[in-house]
């Protein structure tokens, strides 16, 4: 039996059994269970005992680094901006933060009034795990430094997805690839790439991103390499051009700025996986019109990947993976199984030579995760004859 399991205290217990395979329970982002249950099928030899050892070994690590991984990914801590530390102040912003997290789940902008609504964020502090307070230094257009006092709470998993299949709310799907964002100025004079002297709305856009739940990146590049790119074909919006030179294919966007007359007019391109969409964001401020488009991103991406409350709730799929034909490749296939929000546990119920029979627990109906599949070149279908569904491709 392996048991691992991340406390609040970095404790970690396990015991090993070498006769054994693994069922993967999802837990709360801050914890890893593995449970192993018996392998009738194992052939029990000293060749085998080692492999499976090693194995654990290796199961025992990346159930470790993929709960350190998944913190990063904070979609269960809400960031609201707080006069002071005091507990009033902090009572008053623990319900914001709450709603907050229910936007970035549902991908919706705005959650709709209910009395179930209403309940949950009156009881919104005991949903709450833990809270701190961080200072950010927030620069305006002429160049002020002000320092601003926001509360980040974090809240319980399980209680919070509880509540939105309460509420009724969508889920956008937590496998979010980072949207590259190309932002160019014209100026009247030259179009630049995210000029400095606009360094002030940046983060902005990326407060957004945030609150939304969307993850954004900028691209790196040296002077050398921005004089390498068409400029004209950016300002154009073709993001392919970007992406056949490296941009991810799984989401870019072109964001083309210019002032006309007292307004700014901003174009927006995104192409993520696959889908492409194209949207203009005008206001008197910059700032404004750019984050006004971070939001009709979010609305588009998370439209597009979201499950409806009447398909949530409970299935069990069975399937057969080929060509696992290394310990390293089992690991990495269940590692990515485990790992996928659709799946609450993963068992395994068999295996011979280079295939594994899975059983996997859905929290959404089993088309989700055929789209998951199609999404991520990981598992494709098997050739035709073949005596298995999937074949492992990395």
């Amino acid at each position: 039996m392996i048991y691992c399991e991340k406390t609040e205290f970095g404790q970690i217990s396990r015991s090993l059994s070498l006769h054994a395979v693994p069922s993967f329970h999802k837990r709360p982002k801050n914890l890893t269970q593995i449970g192993l249950l018996s392998l009738r099928s194992a052939k029990p030899n000293r060749l085998l005992a080692v492999q499976m050892k090693k194995l654990l070994l290796i199961i025992v690590t990346l159930s470790l680094s993929v709960a350190q991984a998944a913190a990063a990914i904070n979609l269960y801590s809400g960031e609201v901006v707080v006069p002071s530390q005091t507990e009033a102040d902090r009572n008053r912003a623990i319900p914001e933060a709450f709603i907050q997290i229910l936007e970035k789940l549902s991908g919706q902008r705005e959650i709709p009034a209910s009395p179930a609504l209403d309940d949950a964020s009156k009881n919104a502090a005991r949903l709450m795990r833990s809270y701190r307070y961080k200072k950010v230094d927030i620069t305006s257009a002429d160049g002020t430094v002000t320092e601003e006092l926001r509360l980040v709470a974090q809240f319980m998993q399980p209680e919070i997805d509880s509540v939105i299949q309460q509420i009724g709310l969508p889920r956008w799907q937590q496998e979010r690839p980072d949207i590259q964002l190309w932002v160019v100025v014209d100026d009247g004079r030259s179009r630049q790439l995210k000029p400095l002297e606009f360094n002030y709305v940046w983060g902005g856009m990326e407060d957004v991103a945030v609150i939304r739940g969307l993850p954004v990146s900028w691209p790196e590049l040296d002077e050398e390499e921005v004089q390498l790119v068409d400029m004209r074909l950016v300002w154009g919006g073709f993001t392919d051009y970007l992406i056949e030179r490296g941009a991810p294919e799984d989401g870019v966007a072109i964001v083309a700025a210019r002032r006309e007359g007292p307004q700014w007019n901003v174009r927006w391109n995104l192409t993520s996986n696959g889908q492409n969409w194209s949207w203009q964001s005008v206001d008197l401020e910059l700032a404004n019109a750019l984050e006004e488009g971070i939001h009709q991103m979010a609305d588009q991406i998370a439209a597009s990947n979201s499950i409806a409350a009447s398909e949530q709730g409970a299935w069990t799929v069975e399937f057969t993976v080929g060509e696992l034909n290394s310990a390293e490749a089992y690991v990495s296939c269940l590692e990515y199984l485990q790992n996928l929000s659709l799946v609450n546990m993963v068992e395994i119920l068999g295996a011979d030579p280079g295939r594994v029979h899975f059983r996997l627990q859905l929290n959404a109906s089993a088309e989700h995760l055929s789209d998951a599949f199609n999404r991520s070149p990981v598992l494709v279908p098997a050739r035709a004859g073949s005596d298995y569904q999937y074949e492992f491709l990395q």
